[in-house]
């Protein structure tokens, strides 16, 4: 069985599938910073679309020439606590950076020296111990985020300068990068990021994460008065046709037995996003003809899994989250009907739906209503309430 499951990310060739012109055009951008022109990249695609194993693709395919840095802010110490700060963006990326110099081969420890003089106050030096027989300079500190961001967006420049006979250049992947919306005025820190980005000539820089083409966070980024408006380049990466799927499941799954309308079935439940392919796929009957009935009946048993993720943002959400949530599933409305519906005043929506749109569950469409973005949570909340009677509402 050569399909993954939806929940993988890092996939071998045997496992990738598709996008190949995706996969030529930003290898060929990418590939041409070796010339000092780096560009920069927005990945943008609905939840389960396959970015993140589109970027780990390209990680891996130019891990040999390139130093490639990848960061899942998601993966933040203090974003987990949530804490997310400046510093937590820093300390991250340098953590990595320093994992891509080990992994590459590169040496590192007068880099790991060179941080803490530069990235802090001395206050006073508390003892000197050794290290792979280096003399390293254990400091009393004091935090100094100044030092800190410019010493570590510096450095990936800098390295390359130090190792130019064995580097092309340097990547620096950003996954989850949504997450920068919960610093405090994350628009000036996106404003600090194009100064230094456009200063470098052999640094490239790739964003992406939970980013539909509606999402406030393009144009904040992209934009025409955006931080980078001009100077990145948007990608957006779309969910497999029907004949691709068709062809995939041919290939990759050849398992099941599809009727022709049990394709067609298939098509319209997973809308060709591959997390809901692959997971789909790897649940269903292969005793039997998948006739359009059947892959109905499948659809609605493997739906708890099909919606794992869903499930999981759904229950971190407070009450009035959810009752919102619950108010979109039949129709998209505008705030003054959400309100209405809801019997509050409409200023008091104002923090829920921004967080609702940040996280990626709801939109504003063309109509200026808001709506669900992702179908399957739509059709988990209502067959929850179909077998249960009742929504599955926080509880507290």
């Amino acid at each position: 069985m050569a399909i993954a499951w939806g929940t993988e990310n890092n996939l071998d060739d045997a496992l990738f599938y598709n996008r190949k012109e995706d996969l030529e055009f930003l290898t060929n951008i990418l590939d041409s910073s070796q010339y000092g022109s780096t560009p920069t990249i927005l990945l943008t695609g609905i939840r389960g679309v396959g970015k993140t194993a589109l970027m780990n693709k390209l990680k891996n395919d130019f891990k040999d020439e390139y130093l490639v840095i990848y960061m899942d802010l998601s993966l933040s110490d203090k974003y987990q606590k949530g804490e997310f700060t400046r510093e937590a963006f820093m300390e991250l990326l340098y953590k990595e950076l320093i994992n891509a110099c080990n992994e590459f081969g590169l040496k590192t420890i007068d880099k790991k020296i060179e941080k803490y003089v530069k990235t802090h106050d001395i206050k006073l030096i508390k003892e000197i111990i050794s290290y792979e027989n280096v003399p390293v300079p254990i400091p009393g500190l004091k935090d100094n985020y100044s030092k800190l961001a410019s010493f570590v967006m510096d450095l990936p420049q800098k390295i390359y300068e130090e190792y130019e006979d064995k580097l092309k250049g340097v990547f620096i992947f950003i996954d989850e990068f949504q997450i920068i919306k919960d610093l405090d005025e994350y628009n000036n820190f996106l404003w600090f990021l194009r100064s230094i980005v456009q200063s470098q000539k052999n640094v490239a820089y790739m964003f992406t994460g939970i980013m539909s083409i509606k999402d406030s966070l393009i144009e904040d980024i992209a934009g025409k008065n955006g931080a980078f408006g001009g100077r990145m380049l948007s990608v957006d990466i779309s969910p497999f046709s029907y004949e691709t799927t068709k062809n995939y499941l041919k290939e990759r799954a050849d398992f099941l037995e599809f009727s022709d309308d049990g394709y067609d079935r298939f098509y319209k439940c997973t809308k060709g996003v591959p997390f809901y392919i692959n997971t789909f796929a790897r649940l269903m009957s292969s005793d039997k003809l998948l006739t359009e009935e059947v892959v109905k009946k499948e659809f609605y048993k493997a739906l708890p899994y099909l919606a794992i993720h869903l499930k999981s943002m759904w229950d971190k959400l407070n009450f009035p989250e959810q009752k919102i949530i619950v108010q979109l599933l039949d129709n998209p409305l505008k705030r003054v009907e959400i309100a209405n519906n809801l019997n509050i005043t409409s200023g008091t929506l104002s923090k829920p739906l921004v967080k609702l749109q940040d996280i990626g569950l709801i939109e504003i469409n063309d109509e200026r209503k808001y709506q669900i973005v992702d179908s399957i949570l739509r059709l988990w909340l209502k067959n929850e309430y179909d077998t249960k009677g009742v929504y599955p509402y926080r509880v507290s």
